[in-house]
């Protein structure tokens, strides 16, 4: 099966009930799960007689695992976390992004232990420090669009008031 590339016993036995109905073999199937099924096929030799009809039977029995070989395989050659502020640092320093955002991020991922939500371990530190300037650039445009709070008034009124004039 692993040769075949057939990843389940249901798609195997269908393959070779297929083959039996294209005469290929003769597929005897063993309904027992520690008995072997059988196989006749034609004796594919290169001899110049004919050797029309002429079936062979193995006594070998056939192992099929249970197990699916097609899962992906995962990467070996992920990123490593960084190892040391230093690194955090030049990365940022590589980007031309400032050295107090290379400690924030640094130290907030280290004191979560390089988790999001507590559970999903980060595999790539790059990526999240790039996510960590855009949002940065993100909330200073929002703070620089708004008035400055302090002046704002909130309830609107004003500053000249006429106490004589009943409400």
């Amino acid at each position: 099966m692993q040769l075949s590339k057939i990843g389940s016993n249901p798609t195997y036995h269908r393959c070779l009930n297929q083959m039996t109905n294209w005469k290929y073999f003769k597929y005897l199937p063993s309904h027992h799960p520690h008995k072997g099924s059988k196989i006749k096929m034609l004796i594919f030799d290169t001899t110049k007689e004919q050797v029309a009809n002429k079936l062979k039977t193995s006594g070998e029995q056939v192992v099929t695992s249970n197990t699916n070989n097609n899962k992906q395989i995962e990467k070996s050659s992920k990123l490593e976390l960084p190892i040391n502020e230093n690194e955090v640092l030049i990365f940022f320093k590589e980007n031309g992004w400032p050295n107090i955002e290379a400690k924030k991020f640094f130290n907030h991922y280290k004191s979560i232990g390089w988790k999001l939500g507590g559970k999903i371990e980060i595999i790539d530190w790059h990526s999240k420090a790039e996510n960590w300037i855009l949002k940065g650039e993100e909330i200073k445009a929002s703070i620089q669009k708004t008035d400055n709070p302090k002046n704002r008034d909130y309830l609107k009124t004003s500053k000249n008031k006429d106490y004589g004039r009943p409400l």
